[in-house]
């Protein structure tokens, strides 16, 4: 048995990981009570899909939830959601907090300490997969807070997840993600670049790759980004806009430390760029619209 399941679920944040998070988990018999997002009317839907309460005030969905997970974009809506004038914690007794964005570690560190100064608990549940695995509940993730909080929560975790890794205290989780997400973002660029530079060299680019795949040149990106890259297909799962603020959070923890990081600084530049361009919503395999010629 899973006592979890007994227990109601609010999501806030319902965009392309959210969402489906959510299907996931009404999916496997949880009880997920109350929905919220900016968009009223995607609220509004999956309410009617999972037979939820669609909520405009955070305090009320708090009101109707045991366990809220939080889904939002950057550290400026993570503090709207638990420190603006109408906000999660209002209320918040007694329940648990799972906060699924890639922010700063400090922001989670101070959702942690706000989260237990009202009687609630608080995990940061950092996700390194995509929608489909979002849907099907094979998401992997990296979790920090309390190892006591962890363990509580732990069946509803797997059940989100295919792999699932507790890191340490609040903010480790953060840190071990912004370095997942600077390392992929600088395959996903480099790959680009080869790609960009064969095609200017006329080789065949369906050759190129499967010689990448079996040399050193193989990588993970390779095998989700490359056909989209040569097809232009960039369709988003994974934003260009986010995967620049996650190389600028890996950057500051660099420069913390006094780490010299030129690959991810050069990464960070061409997202950027990307974004500067009005582009940021295509599918970071978009970042080869800057090297291919005649693209741009």
């Amino acid at each position: 048995m899973n006592p979890m399941k007994d227990r109601k679920i609010g999501l806030v944040g319902l965009g392309r990981m959210g969402g489906n998070m959510a299907r996931c988990l009404h999916e496997k018999g949880y009880h997920v009570s109350a929905v919220l997002d900016v968009n009223e009317s995607v609220a509004a839907e999956l309410a009617d899909e999972l037979g939820a309460t669609a909520y405009t005030k955070l305090s009320e969905l708090t009101a109707d939830a045991d366990v809220i997970l939080t889904v939002v974009t950057d550290d400026r809506a993570m503090d709207a959601i638990f420190f603006g004038d109408d906000n999660l914690l209002a209320g918040a007794d007694g329940c648990v907090f799972i906060n699924c964005a890639t922010l700063t570690p400090a922001v989670h560190q101070r959702v942690e300490a706000a989260a237990i100064k009202v009687g609630a608990q608080c995990l940061e549940a950092c996700m390194a997969s995509s929608i489909p695995q979002a849907r099907n509940g094979e998401l992997f993730l990296m979790v920090g807070g309390e190892e006591s909080v962890f363990h509580a929560n732990q069946p509803l975790l797997d059940d989100l997840s295919k792999a699932l890794h507790f890191v340490g205290p609040a903010g480790k989780a953060s840190e071990v993600k912004a370095l997942v997400n600077m390392v992929m973002n600088i395959n996903t660029a480099a790959l680009a670049e080869g790609l960009g530079i064969g095609d200017a060299l006329g080789i065949d680019l369906k050759m190129l790759c499967d010689i990448f795949s079996q040399t050193g040149a193989n990588s993970r990106v390779l095998e989700t980004d490359a056909e989209d890259m040569i097809l232009r297909d960039h369709d988003c799962y994974f934003s260009a806009a986010h995967a620049a603020k996650d190389s600028g959070i890996a950057l500051a923890l660099a420069a913390e430390q006094g780490v010299d990081t030129p690959l991810a600084q050069a990464t960070w530049n061409q997202f950027t760029r990307l974004v500067t361009l009005g582009k940021g919503e295509l599918d970071k395999s978009g970042v080869a619209e800057l090297t291919f010629q005649g693209r741009t």
